[in-house]
């Protein structure tokens, strides 16, 4: 699918239809929606009528386990999952797990209390960002909030749930966090370097590259704090990502840190995605936002 597929499709369906308040784009069991993402997350100046609002992944609770670990051969999109007989195997369920916002886990009442934590711990483990929701016959209590109206795209939440993953239970993708603390406002392009660098070339500043496991970043998301106040947010699928302004302090980090006789408020940077376990991704970015 692109753009001219995509987006403009359902404008035009918008304009011939009349207006619609919410678009459900369900998309095939083998979908990667790493390719769907960016044509929908489009620049407000480009004047678009529609948003993406985030993306929701289903999970059988009875089989996702299976999925995970069975031989992916090649998916569609990515370096073969088997990195040339080197690297930790990626299934098709990583990739869709990767990319979620929100992860809804069905069929719960087919397997039993230690099955499910087992599961929900893998997933956590792959994605520690996304909201997960448990379902029996794919009950949920309201749509809004749990898989309408999620604003996962213009807004960032306090990435809490980055810290409750277990890398070593699922090599394959990994969540890593990188505490930021807040930095002056000049910072702001170097950190936007670091970015590209990582995000669009694949490279990690100032560490050396394994060959055999290239990095792979299937998202990231970000809440960055500086010594005047300002708050950014990122957010970014794949090589596309968005810095935007966030709710600015009440008072400068510098002065809150005084009256309160504390550290300023610290940022935090978010990755999800592959080859990520081996990369001191935290001392990169601390040695990339240095004056030269």
């Amino acid at each position: 699918m692109n753009e001219d597929t995509g987006v403009n499709a359902i404008e035009s369906l918008m304009e011939k239809k009349g207006a619609f308040d919410y678009i459900l784009l369900e998309t095939t069991g083998l979908a990667d929606p790493g390719n769907l993402a960016p044509l929908f997350w489009v620049d407000d100046g480009l004047g678009s009528t529609i948003y993406l609002d985030g993306i929701v992944t289903l999970v059988d609770a009875k089989n996702i386990l299976r999925s995970l670990d069975d031989p992916p051969g090649k998916v569609e999109g990515h370096e073969d999952g088997h990195h040339d007989g080197h690297g930790p195997l990626m299934t098709t369920a990583h990739v869709q797990i990767s990319h979620a916002d929100v992860i809804v886990i069905n069929k719960s009442d087919l397997v039993d209390a230690a099955e499910l934590e087992k599961v929900k711990a893998r997933i956590q483990a792959i994605n520690g960002l996304a909201r997960i929701h448990v379902t029996n016959q794919s009950t949920i209590p309201q749509l809004e909030g749990i898989i309408l109206d999620l604003h996962a795209y213009d807004q960032v939440d306090k990435l809490d749930t980055a810290e409750k993953g277990h890398s070593h239970l699922d090599p394959t993708i990994s969540t890593i966090t990188i505490n930021v603390p807040a930095l002056p406002a000049e910072k702001l392009r170097l950190v936007d370097s670091w970015l590209r660098s990582v995000l669009w070339e694949g490279e990690v500043p100032n560490q050396d590259p394994n060959p055999e496991v290239p990095i792979e970043i299937h998202r990231l998301k970000a809440r960055l704090m500086f010594e005047n106040g300002d708050v950014k947010l990122v957010q970014g699928v794949r090589e596309v990502f968005e810095i935007f302004d966030g709710e600015k302090q009440s008072s400068k980090a510098g002065e809150i840190a005084a009256n309160n006789d504390a550290q300023p408020p610290s940022g935090k940077v978010v990755l999800i995605g592959r080859g990520l376990r081996e990369v001191e991704f935290e001392r990169s970015f601390l040695d990339a936002i240095q004056d030269p």
